[in-house]
C-alpha cells in the first residue's frame, strides 16, 4: 500500500511538470488571474530595457500607470506595498514582453534590485518586494527566483512606494 501511495504521487508530481512546461508564463498568469497592464514608458532620458546577448537588464520599474505614492511605515501599510511591488511585477512583465516578444524565451532572473520607499522604522522591505518575487515565480516557476536584494530609501522618483530593477537570462 505504501509503495502504491508513493507510485499515485510520483505520478502526479510528473504530470505537474509536464502541465507547468507545457503552459506558457501568460497562460499561467491568466489562470491566475493576471492581466499584462501596457509597458512602461521612461520618465527622463533613459530606455526601460537593454538587451547584451542573452541578458536582458531592466531598468528601475515602478507600477505602469497612476503608481502608489508614500512610504511604508508612514502613510501605506506592508499589505499596501505588497501590492505595489507586485504591480510593479506586471508592469515589469509587460517590458519583458515588449522586449523579447514572449515571456517564454526567459530562461531565469539573475537578480532583483527592490527599494522601497520607507519610513527610517520601517525594516520589513523583504515581505514588500515578495509582491514581486512571488509574481515572478506564478510566471517562471523556480527559475523567476532571483538573487535579491529589498531595501528602504528615504524616498523614489515621484514619491512612488516601489521601485525594482532586474537582470533577466534569455533563452
Amino acid at each position: 500500500m505504501k509503495y502504491i501511495f508513493a507510485a499515485i504521487i510520483s505520478l502526479a508530481a510528473t504530470f505537474s511538470t509536464v502541465a507547468h512546461d507545457t503552459e506558457t508564463p501568460e497562460q499561467r498568469l491568466a489562470a491566475a488571474g493576471y492581466t499584462l497592464p501596457s509597458p512602461a514608458t521612461p520618465v527622463a532620458n533613459y530606455v526601460t530595457w537593454r538587451k547584451a546577448g542573452n541578458i536582458l537588464y531592466l531598468s528601475g520599474h515602478g507600477e505602469c500607470g497612476d503608481a502608489l505614492t508614500g512610504k511604508l511605515g508612514a502613510d501605506l501599510t506592508l499589505e499596501q506595498g505588497y501590492g505595489a511591488a507586485q504591480r510593479t511585477g506586471l508592469c515589469m512583465l509587460s517590458t519583458i514582453k515588449n522586449a523579447i516578444g514572449d515571456l517564454s524565451r526567459v530562461k531565469q532572473v539573475l537578480q532583483i534590485m527592490g527599494m522601497v520607499n520607507a519610513s527610517p522604522d520601517f525594516t520589513r522591505q523583504p515581505q514588500v518586494i515578495n509582491g514581486f518575487s512571488d509574481l515572478f515565480v506564478v510566471a517562471f516557476g523556480d527559475s523567476g527566483k532571483g538573487a535579491r536584494a529589498a531595501v528602504g530609501m528615504s524616498s523614489l522618483p515621484s514619491g512612488i512606494a516601489v521601485e525594482i530593477s532586474a537582470v533577466i537570462e534569455l533563452k
